[in-house]
């Protein structure tokens, strides 16, 4: 019997600390991270017998220091391209095609009541422009709206300006990211036109969310909150504010590092670590009948 090779750590580990100084949004806490990673290699603590399992091991130190969930080591089963976010990029391409574009649910509710499902993500604007524009247009003539983010773990800053444009009148300020490396910050405003009709701004909005909902599906929900837009049913979001791109560092793992930080021009502030805190608490699985009670409430007042 042959006892199995394991995974030599060092290329892999080397690899990832230099990506973190030469990337990360937080300077000071790359370097300390870095530091961690060379230690726990010098210790031996990634010495395993495969890609998960040092992906796991990785992954939580990373997430030691400031529990940035953005901030991975990430296993693939298949091999991956080694270009800057192939792996990333396929596996959001075959959730595209079998999702109807992110938008695989929109449905009349009694009493005039619309809900369209945004999940498993928010995909890239080239890509969902059109799915979405014809889910968001297809709603709009109800006389209210939710939107159920309740499995969607992220995606697209522009496809969240692009969402929020079908649900305010006007053209507004949503945010603002602050790059790696970058001296100003770089603001993000809904479109002043969209394809198809809006919702618009004056209708009742409820957005739906879980313990699941991630990433630019927490933006979605905290950008249209603090306008007093919308009221967030359901449960506190994951907390996760800082937008990653990812590094192939093996064949089977993928580095992904956050390279911005978001600030909300209202709480100039984000969701990061705490998530996004629901207006109306309940469980994710009761949210949706809370909320289309609220909106009857609300209609026939």
């Amino acid at each position: 019997m042959t006892t199995p090779t394991k995974l030599p750590p060092a290329p892999v580990i080397d690899e990832t600390a230099r990506l973190l100084t030469e990337h990360y949004i937080f300077p000071e806490i790359a370097e300390q991270l870095a530091g961690l990673l060379r230690r726990r290699l010098a210790e031996g603590a990634y010495d395993v017998d495969d890609a998960e399992e040092l992906a796991r091991l990785v992954t939580a130190d990373l997430q030691s220091v400031n529990g940035d969930r953005h901030l991975r080591l990430k296993h693939h089963a298949d091999p991956v391209a080694p270009k800057q976010g192939a792996a990333t990029r396929d596996a959001m391409r075959r959730d595209f095609a079998t999702s109807l574009g992110g938008a695989p649910r929109v449905e009349l509710l009694g009493g005039g009541v619309a809900v369209v499902e945004l999940a498993p993500m928010l995909f890239p604007l080239e890509w969902a422009a059109e799915p979405l524009s014809a889910a968001l247009t297809l709603a709009s003539r109800a006389q209210a709206l939710i939107v159920d983010l309740r499995a969607n773990r992220g995606g697209d800053p522009d496809t969240v300006a692009f969402v929020c444009s079908y649900l305010l009148d006007e053209r507004t300020h949503l945010n603002t990211m602050h790059w790696h490396g970058g001296e100003r910050g770089e603001q993000s405003w809904s479109l002043p036109h969209v394809p198809g009709t809006r919702f618009g701004g004056s209708k009742p909005l409820y957005v739906l969310s879980s313990d699941s909902t991630f990433s630019a599906a927490e933006e979605l929900a905290y950008d249209l909150q603090q306008l007093g837009r919308a009221v967030v049913v359901g449960e506190r979001t994951r907390g996760g504010a800082h937008p990653c791109q990812g590094w192939t560092v093996h064949p089977h793992l993928e580095a992904t590092i956050p390279v911005g930080r978001a600030v909300n021009p209202v709480s100039s502030t984000n969701w990061e670590g705490t998530g996004v805190q629901p207006d109306i608490p309940c469980a994710a699985a009761d949210s949706l009948d809370h909320a289309h009670a609220l909106a009857l409430a609300r209609l026939a007042g």
